[in-house]
């Protein structure tokens, strides 16, 4: 049976990968895949979340699985707000909120025409008021940084779909950049190396796994070997081979240092001050990307400053979201309504 509540404030991290649904007082209560299994001869809405990614690469002609996120912005508006109403339902339980209030994180250096499709898709998903954080301020405060303090703090966020490097002081950032490189292009690099060099079509989850289970980002760090299943793109038939560590690495090194020269970028355009705050604190990485094997010693290696990996990585971003909820009466918007400071 479902109640009203009305006012009950709700943070969304809208990911390419996973979304992330945040209540006030509560906590994280969602956490699921975006995607959404569409029959297209109904246009009608199959599955959403873990559901519909099981369909992946297995269903009829009829029913597609799609991500409407891609590299961090929608792509698809329409799929989009229809998963955005199933998530704030299903984060609700058995509470029906009412014209919540939602805080929506967003990549720093998005741009107005995609800002105004994240606040317009939530909208019309039944939110009263729509908010916008980008991810690095909203990671700093969900792992714990006080970024009220003129002090500088580097914060590297890794999605699914883009890279955000902020250097973030006295409740604002001070250096940004962002890159649509992140987790979806690492596995893409792997799919791309299994297929050139063994001649083997491999699909997305697939190489998700050998990602997790033997990938890394520095030589020497591991060295294990995983069977793999895929199409023989000469025979057309299923075939196993073996994969290593080391390829692994070698499939990664591309994505891996476009995202370490950003970091060293970023740290190029840092105000002095700020620079030796960062290198007596350190850089801080989070989002899924982030816990990619060795990738923190990797960028250790590349700016000589040394990077921690968050805890509770993937939920930084939302949790920040959840954080920022509770003093929306001490928070800074431009007329978008886009988080400018926090005091």
């Amino acid at each position: 049976m479902w109640f009203f509540s009305i006012g009950t404030d709700m943070g969304i991290d809208l990911g390419t990968a996973t979304v992330l649904v945040y209540l006030k007082d509560k906590g994280v209560v969602l956490k699921e895949p975006s995607v959404v299994a569409v029959d297209k001869n109904k246009n009608q809405v199959l599955a959403v979340g873990e559901e519909a990614r099981q369909m992946i690469g297995r269903t009829p002609g009829n029913i597609v699985a799609v991500r409407p996120l891609r590299d961090g912005v929608i792509s698809d508006y329409d799929i989009t707000e229809k998963m955005l109403k199933y998530f704030i339902k299903k984060g609700c339980g058995k509470r029906r909120i009412s014209a919540p209030n939602v805080m929506v994180c967003i990549p720093s250096q998005a741009t107005e025409v995609e800002k105004r499709a994240v606040i317009n898709a939530t909208k019309n998903s039944g939110a009263k008021n729509v908010y916008l954080i980008e991810e690095p301020l909203a990671a700093a405060i969900g792992a714990g940084l006080d970024i009220s303090e003129p002090n500088g703090s580097m914060v590297v966020d890794i999605g699914g779909g883009t890279t955000d490097v902020a250097v973030i002081s006295l409740g604002g950032v001070v250096v940004r950049d962002s890159l649509k490189i992140a987790g979806d292009k690492f596995d893409e690099a792997i799919i791309k190396h299994i297929r050139n060099k063994y001649k083997l079509m491999i699909g997305e989850r697939t190489a998700e796994d050998l990602k997790i289970s033997i990938g890394s980002a520095y030589g020497g760090l591991r060295n294990y070997v995983m069977p793999v299943k895929g199409r023989n793109l000469i025979t057309g038939l299923p075939d196993t081979i073996e994969v290593n560590s080391e390829e692994i690495r070698n499939a990664l090194e591309e994505p891996v240092s476009l995202i370490a020269e950003t970091v060293h970028a970023v740290l190029e355009k840092t105000p002095p001050e700020l620079s030796a705050d960062i290198m007596e604190s350190g850089i801080l990485l989070t989002g899924g990307g982030g816990l990619l094997f060795g990738l923190d010693k990797y960028i250790e290696k590349i700016t000589g400053v040394k990077v921690k990996v968050a805890e509770d990585s993937v939920e930084c971003v939302v949790k920040g979201t959840g954080k920022s909820l509770k003093h929306l009466n001490k928070i800074e918007f431009n007329s978008d309504k886009e988080v400018k400071l926090i005091e």
